[in-house]
């Protein structure tokens, strides 16, 4: 019984703490940001308060720079995406049904050679500068 009730409180305190992580992926606003910042800086540096207001309002111009350029980045990809998918159904429209499924299985395997970052693995020895010791 005891074994059961500290299994069932681990259970509540793992799930309450994916809970917790999930709901804070909402990403802050500029104001937010530039406020944090603001807050973290005169914590550190000891700002006067004069100091903070100018610190603020850079830290905001900079927020909302970065905020504008993040989502641009962001339809940028949108429209590669919408291209890519475009492309895809031509291409699937001018293939037969088993040159599409080869084309299927070409695709897997290539994806499956990718690491997460986007590299790949089977590009054999990597020659590198002066630095890296290998030339």
């Amino acid at each position: 019984m005891k074994k059961w009730m500290i299994g069932a409180a681990f259970l509540v305190f793992t799930s309450l703490g994916v809970t917790a992580q999930q709901q804070s992926k909402t990403p802050p606003s500029p104001e937010e940001r530039a406020q944090r910042m603001t807050e973290r800086m005169a914590e550190k540096l000891g700002l006067s308060e004069e100091q903070k207001k100018q610190i603020y309002e850079v830290n905001l111009e900079n927020a909302a720079k970065r905020q504008t350029e993040m989502e641009a980045q962001k339809a940028e990809r949108q429209a590669k995406q919408a291209e890519m998918k475009a492309q895809e159904e031509k291409i699937n429209q001018i293939l037969t049904e088993e040159q599409r499924k080869q084309w299927e299985e070409i695709k897997m395997e290539n994806r499956d050679r990718r690491r997460p970052g986007g590299q790949v693995h089977d590009r054999g020895e990597i020659r590198r500068g002066p630095r890296g010791g290998n030339n």
